[in-house]
């Protein structure tokens, strides 16, 4: 796979009027076999036709000391993503945004055509709440969970769930979502990697 320039990483991808992409959003440090597992899981259950993994300049709601390059960050995703319609990108760069909601607000006003999803694991459904502007996110995009064990009842259970619950559909409807009006959104079973970056990077502090 041939490093993309500078300029390329923080463009937005090439895209349709029609496609259906899932935004997947993190800082990808590391990026690691669970992130490429949950992105096929949601291109297959959800008829995506590409996943883009948006990979942040720096989290808002951690301690982005000693986060690694945007760079250094994307050339790994492209080599762990491994895929034609896995599409790791630096485009908050080029927009300008550092919010998730700016980030999909500005692609959904840009691309009005374009049947966007958003994308997290369970363990950020039980934190949606503290991020900026979620219940516009939820109003601007269909949502897709995917369950991460250990994380399923602290997801179903938190405010954000709570508070979105009327707008839930069932997993059997989750080839539909893409089409129903937001607020939307699916819980997805069937991941079953424990892996998460946090544990990655704390393995590889105690092998240094």
């Amino acid at each position: 796979m041939s490093p993309a320039s500078p300029a390329s990483q923080t463009r937005i991808p090439p895209l349709a009027a029609g496609m259906r992409i899932g935004l997947y959003g993190g800082s990808f440090n590391p990026p690691h076999a669970a992130h490429r597992a949950a992105s096929l899981l949601a291109l297959k259950r959800l008829g995506l036709d590409q996943v883009w993994w948006l990979v942040t300049p720096g989290n808002p709601l951690k301690d982005n000391n000693g986060l690694p390059p945007l760079a250094e960050r994307l050339g790994a995703a492209r080599r762990v993503a491994n895929h034609p319609r896995l599409v790791p990108t630096g485009l908050e760069v080029g927009l300008g945004t550092r919010y998730s909601h700016d980030t999909v607000a500005a692609l959904t006003r840009r691309f009005p055509r374009v049947r966007f999803v958003w994308l997290m694991g369970a363990d950020n459904l039980a934190s949606f709440d503290r991020w900026q502007r979620w219940k516009d996110i939820a109003e601007l995009v269909p949502i897709a969970v995917i369950d991460r064990p250990g994380c399923t009842f602290p997801a179903i259970a938190s405010p954000a769930a709570t508070a979105l619950r009327r707008w839930r559909i069932g997993e059997e409807d989750a080839g539909r979502l893409t089409t129903v009006k937001p607020p939307a959104w699916v819980f997805l079973h069937g991941l079953k990697s424990p892996l998460s970056s946090t544990q990655l990077r704390a393995a590889a502090s105690r092998n240094d």
